[in-house]
């Protein structure tokens, strides 16, 4: 009787065009919040040392559908949004020395340190606070929406929130938001 042997290729993950980044996806705030209480704890009274934004070299302009990446120290937070209302947050992740392969396609994509006004007002603050913010809608079938993650800084205010289907980043401050039509889960 012959043996039958099973092979198996272990397939590397490559999403985003980066090797071995295979976030998990939530659409629920409270569900978010709850996975990275922890870490995100651990961060508080932590200073923002600078943001990553994924870099188009050829458009001289942020890629946002690269995740954003906030530099604590030794630990990186990596943020990244996709259809209508997704969500994943990873930690450490992502090697930003390593190439980026965006399928093969010939963009040439790399990783900036703080290009964007947001990252900068942020930078070198003391986190004091970070929140999911969900969108309160009308809709029956979703009468919520996971849209940002929201950091809080002694001086300054990041969030980053979904653009539908990308990233996109604001610091406009909380006084400035229309607050019955969004509500904070508390997250540390």
């Amino acid at each position: 009787m012959g043996t039958i042997v099973l092979c198996c290729a272990v397939e590397a993950v490559i999403l985003l065009g980066i090797e071995g980044y295979d976030p998990d996806w939530h659409h629920d705030a409270a569900a978010l919040a709850a996975v990275h209480r922890a870490r995100f704890s651990r961060l508080i009274g932590r200073k923002l040392m600078s943001g990553w934004l994924m870099w188009n070299m050829a458009e001289r302009g942020w890629f946002a559908d690269g995740p954003v990446i906030l530099g604590f120290g030794e630990t990186n937070v990596e943020i990244t949004h996709r259809k209508f209302d997704e969500c994943a947050i990873t930690w450490n992740r992502v090697d930003m020395s390593a190439p980026i392969d965006w399928f093969a396609s010939g963009i040439q994509l790399d990783w900036r340190a703080d290009p964007h006004s947001a990252l900068r007002n942020a930078r070198d603050k003391v986190l004091r606070e970070v929140n999911i913010i969900e969108l309160v809608t009308v809709a029956e079938w979703r009468p919520r929406v996971l849209h940002a993650v929201e950091f809080l800084f002694e001086g300054a205010r990041l969030a980053v929130y979904n653009a539908m289907d990308e990233n996109g980043l604001t610091d406009v401050p909380e006084w400035d938001l229309p607050v019955n039509n969004w509500r904070r889960v508390r997250v540390a």
